[in-house]
């Protein structure tokens, strides 16, 4: 029984390591075929690289000439948001201090708690926290320019409004090269 070759062992085995290697040999190509499509799909040509570049170069200029542009016009309003009709937010500054002064031709004096709003951003009300010192004392010269009939009633009250806010947007104005005030309060109002 030794002597007789185990034929159908060598067929069974010869054929199962073929089916294998085919298998193999079927796997290995399809990874290399999935793995070049992969490759050549997320390359771009050469030309194309280039455009690219050119064209984020391009939104890059037109960003930074943008915000140069809004730089250069000085304080933007602030909108608020309201599907109807463009509201803009108010911003308000109140000096710390009430100014007190003599009045034109008078024995009495006014004290008063100022206040002021702009409809423009932020920058203008930091300017005017910036330059409180300078704005408190163009608004006392303007106070002492009025006399005690002046400032008597509502009327005389706009007036002086009126004359503060010009002085100190004409303060703003040469220092910062914008005002931007647009309305002055006074939240306390003495005639002594």
């Amino acid at each position: 029984m030794s002597d007789e070759p185990d034929i159908g062992g060598k067929k069974k085995g010869g054929l199962v390591g073929k089916i294998l290697m085919f298998l193999g040999f079927l796997i290995f190509a399809g990874g290399g075929f999935a793995g070049g499509v992969f490759y050549s799909e997320q390359r771009l040509s050469p030309s194309e690289e280039v455009l690219r570049l050119i064209e984020r170069h391009e939104e890059a200029i037109a960003a930074e000439e943008a915000a140069a542009a809004e730089e250069a016009a000085g304080p933007k309003k602030v909108v608020k948001e309201q599907p109807e009709e463009p509201v803009f937010a108010t911003n308000y500054f109140e000096f710390d201090e009430p100014l007190t002064t003599n009045l034109k031709d008078s024995r009495r004096f006014l004290q008063v708690g100022v206040g002021v709003s702009t409809q423009y951003d932020e920058t203008v009300i930091a300017n005017v926290e910036a330059h409180s010192m300078a704005l408190q004392s163009d608004m006392l010269a303007v106070i002492s320019g009025f006399s005690e009939a002046d400032v008597q009633g509502k009327e005389g009250r706009d007036k002086l409004s009126k004359a503060l806010m010009d002085a100190i947007n004409a303060r703003l104005t040469e220092l910062e090269g914008f005002g931007g005030i647009e309305d002055v309060f006074f939240p306390s109002f003495v005639l002594q």
